[in-house]
Order: C-alpha cells, then structure tokens, then sequence
C-alpha cells in the first residue's frame, strides 16, 4: 500500500489545452486560456468581469495589500492559525499583524477575539475560511461595516464553498484564492483575486501588470502604455492558464469524486467522535463545504504522533496542519509568544489530516478509515 496524502487529479484535457497554447504562439499571461478562466471563475461564484488570475494565492493577496495602501502605523487582523502568506502580504507594506484565536467548533477566526482587537490602527481584517469553511460573515462584514475597515478573504481552500448560499470569495472587499497542486482545481502554481470594486479591480490591475496599464493598452482604452504605479509581476501564465481551464471546464466532476471519499470518512469515522477518541469537521448549518480537508482532532499531541507513524508503517501519508504564526521566530519578533492563543495552539497539536484528493476513490478511503479504526482498536464490523 502507498497512499500518498495528495495526488493531483488529471480531468481531461489539461495536456491538450497546453498544446493548444503553445501551438497557438501565445504563452505568456492574459491569453486566451486566462481569459476563458476567468470567465468560468466570474460563473462559478456568480459575479461579473471581478477576477483576475494570479501566480498564486500569495500573490492576489500582495496585491490587496498594496492597493490597500498599507504603512507601518497600520495594523491587520488575522488568525494565527493559517499558511504564513496569509501574513506576509501585509507585513511586507511594513503592517503589524494582530493575531486572533480561533472557534474550536470551526477552527475560523474567533470573532468575539477578533471584536476585542479592533482599534483605529486596524486597517483590514483577513478571515481564512479553513477547511472550505467559514466564520459568520454576517457579524464579520458588521465588523467591518461598522468600523469601516476592508476585508480581504484568504479563500486559499474555499473554491465551491459558500456561506448561506453565497459563494466565499465574494463577500470581502477583495478574496484570494489557490490553484496549488494540493487544493481542490489545480494548475501546480496560480491563484487568483476577486475585487469587489471595479475600482479596486482596475487599481489591481495596474499592480498585477508592473504597476502599468498595460492591459488598458491591449483593450484599445490608451494608445500606449506606460508606469502608473508600483506594482509586480503577478501575471499568470497562459500555459498554467489552459492546464487550469481543463480543470474548470470539469469543476462539477472534480467536487464529486472529491466529497466522495470526504463523504466516506464521515460516515465510516463517525465512530470515533461518538466513542470521544477524536472529534471530526463541524459544518455549521450556514456553511455548504467543498470538502477540502478531512481532518481528525485527536486527544493529544502524543496519540497524533503515534497514529501518524501507526499509518506510515501501512504506507499511509497523514500529516497535521499549520504551526502557529503567533510562537514562530517572527511572531515573537511582533511580541506573541506560546500560551496567548490556548484554542490555535490546541489544535496545531492535535490535527491531523488524512489523504484527500480527486484522484483517489472509496477504495483508498476505505483502507485509510480501516487503519484508524484498527489503531484505536475498533472492530470495523461491528
């Protein structure tokens, strides 16, 4: 047995559409595949003309960051509990970052916390919806509202998702997300923005392309184009772009054979939370989940490292989650140290995550679940 924790999921025509890229003579970015994905991502959450592809999640959130116009007087708010990114994108502009604890239930950012840390520095509140899932977007916009502060999504995992019926993605003033190799719709590297604006959508644009207006030169709006702002390089290519094209074009089937084997856990590790041995994903009832992650909240640090070796001796990958921002070299660098977020720091030692992806079955999920089941000494007949 060899079940790696991700395999990436070939749907159809990703090595045909390359070729055609290549053959057509265009490979670099906002080709013709870059704009076909866009279109199907503005379908796909039910927006218009709002997305632009990216080179990664990374980097959408770098560009709100500096459309956001951030300095070193600002602050941001976010949950330590995430992929350092998430961070980076801000503190790079030179803000601080303002870590929040995280809801036991959900493992999103804990907005009673969240409510505690606003001040007048406060210049964005960046929710990470884990998992697919999502805090209460009702109260986190009022937050915002209410304040008048920005909310950019890390929507990293949430492609599919969404909260009382409306895509995640589409709430905040700007939402990134991935198309890492690990994460739902792939393309090996590349992400993409959604802008809530047209106005910060055109700004970013001119971020995405240099700091030009470029992309107003080949729409035929300017007869040249030239250095309006600072900017990167933040394009994604047209190849990546077919190779994601093909994997849009199948979302449905993707998400199916997906939350076919997340599906599977569910109800074949059931046993577990009801004999109190580990506690399984919360989907609260505002939530429709795109099964990104299965994961296993164990009773400690110890029973997590045991299990992991216990499945590696069967030649089953399992691997836990983030360490937290907050007790790394650099959050420590920002005044946090270990104890202050008792919930994060909890769960970084106690979660594990089983192998899940589209390209496995009810086989693998099957053989996976049998395993844990055999370590905890349950009899899966029974």
């Amino acid at each position: 047995m060899d079940i790696k924790f991700n395999t990436p999921y070939i749907s159809g025509k990703e090595l045909y559409y390359i070729a055609q890229a290549v053959m057509g003579g265009y490979s670099a970015g906002d080709g013709p595949f870059g704009k076909r994905c866009e279109e199907r991502l503005n379908q796909l959450m039910h927006i218009k003309n709002s997305v632009l592809l990216t080179t990664s999640c990374t980097s959408a959130m770098e560009i709100a960051a500096l459309d956001l116009n951030l300095s070193s007087h600002d602050e941001f708010i976010l949950p330590s509990y995430t992929f350092v990114s998430t961070a980076n994108a801000f503190c790079l502009r030179g803000a601080k970052p303002i870590f929040a604890d995280i809801d036991p239930l959900t493992l999103n950012i804990d907005l009673d916390h969240v409510d505690s840390l606003v001040t007048s520095a406060t210049k964005a509140l960046v929710p990470v919806h884990y998992a697919g899932i999502s805090c209460n977007m009702d109260r986190l916009m009022s937050i915002g509202q209410l304040a008048n502060i920005p909310i950019v999504e890390d929507a990293a995992q949430a492609i599919g998702s969404s909260y009382n019926e409306q895509p995640l993605g589409t709430f905040g003033d700007y939402a990134a997300f991935s198309f890492h190799e690990t994460k739902n719709i792939i393309c090996g590297e590349g992400g993409a923005l959604v802008c809530k604006s047209q106005k910060h959508k055109e700004a970013s644009e001119v971020i995405r392309e240099k700091g030009t207006n470029r992309a107003q030169f080949f729409r035929g709006q300017v007869d040249k184009y030239t250095w309006t702002s600072i900017g990167s390089s933040y394009v994604l290519s047209d190849l990546s772009a077919a190779f994601l094209f093909a994997q849009l074009e199948n979302f449905e089937e993707i998400q199916q054979r997906r939350m076919a084997v997340y599906n599977y856990y569910a109800e074949h590790l059931a046993i577990l939370e009801e004999k109190g041995l580990a506690k399984l994903p919360h989907i609260p009832d505002y939530n429709r989940h795109n099964g990104h992650i299965f994961y296993l909240l164990l009773e400690d640090l110890d029973t997590r490292q045991r299990l992991i070796s216990f499945l590696k001796d069967k030649g089953i990958m399992s691997v836990f989650h983030y360490v937290p921002l907050h007790s790394s070299p650099m959050g420590e660098s920002f005044g946090y140290k270990k104890g202050m977020l008792p919930v994060t720091e909890k769960v970084s030692d106690t979660l594990l995550r089983l192998p899940l992806c589209s390209a496995y079955d009810e086989e693998v999920a099957q053989l996976v679940s049998n395993s844990i089941l055999e370590f905890f000494g349950i009899n899966k007949s029974a």
